[in-house]
């Protein structure tokens, strides 16, 4: 029986449909060689989601990759089919398919947002050469971020995950109160000290004085939370000038990433992890 733990979003109406034109807009960023891609991005269509977390640190580094199901018809298929003989059976996406990096005669599958992007980092460059204690300082952080993001999710799903946000938006209201007041500020007050902290970075970096993936996953967030929560990120940034004027500018501006920020490949927020 094939693997299937994976549902499409609940809520279609916002879903934009691609033509064969528009899936040619959003194939990602190619090397000139046009060699096959390396990576192929295995996540639910159409939405960034957890997959973006992926999606940033690949496009920081104009690495090839295939977003399969934004850039295949049937792409989703492959994921709802994601098992082979040898790989464990992913959860939930999003998973790396990494062609060429053999697992037992089987192309490697890698799942969890935080394991692939402990897996992509030294090999894109994401964490500071020749430094492996300062790349548990980057894996920290990340998962510091994530946790931010998660906690942001059950905002609108305090009660039941499988449950639409309609059915629970009283209990909902309830914990929004606590997360606004007390939790956003404590993430947001912590990365503060971070930046602060890293003298090498000039405000500009979490770890070190260039780009890694805890940047990128935080940043996301970042955009995220001021989806969800504009009235309380407008109120409360003007006390984190470091992560919200140097940090949050100075990723957008990256070199990998300012393209891809503009371009159609970018997908916008909607009714997934982070909603207004």
């Amino acid at each position: 029986m094939p693997l299937s733990p994976f549902p499409f979003p609940k809520s279609s109406h916002h879903i934009r449909r691609f033509d064969s034109r528009s899936l040619a807009r959003m194939a990602p960023h190619q090397k000139k060689q046009g060699t096959e891609p390396k990576y192929e991005l295995l996540y639910h269509p159409e939405i960034p989601g957890r997959g973006e977390f992926i999606r940033l640190a690949l496009e920081a580094t104009g690495t090839s990759y295939s977003d399969v199901s934004n850039q295949e018809k049937s792409g989703y298929k492959k994921v709802q089919n994601l098992i082979s003989e040898t790989n464990p059976p992913a959860f939930a996406p999003p998973a790396l398919l990494v062609h060429g990096e053999d697992y037992h005669g089987k192309p490697l599958v890698i799942s969890q947002t935080s394991n692939i992007l402990l897996y992509l980092g030294p090999k894109l460059g994401l964490v500071p050469e020749g430094d492996e204690l300062a790349s548990y300082h980057v894996n920290g952080l990340a998962l510091t971020a994530l946790d931010f993001c998660s906690e942001a999710h059950d905002v609108h799903h305090p009660i039941d995950v499988g449950q639409y946000y309609e059915q629970q938006k009283e209990e909902a209201m309830k914990k929004a109160k606590p997360f606004t007041k007390r939790r956003i500020p404590k993430f947001f007050g912590y990365f503060e000290t971070v930046l602060k902290e890293n003298k090498e970075g000039s405000g500009k970096y979490l770890v070190g004085k260039s780009l890694t993936y805890a940047d990128t996953t935080l940043w996301q967030v970042l955009e995220g939370i001021e989806f969800a929560f504009p009235k309380t990120v407008a109120k409360v940034s003007k006390n984190y000038p470091l992560l919200f004027s140097n940090f949050r500018e100075n990723i957008k501006e990256h070199k990998g990433l300012k393209e891809y920020l503009t371009s159609d490949r970018r997908l916008p927020f909607s009714i997934g992890i982070f909603r207004h």
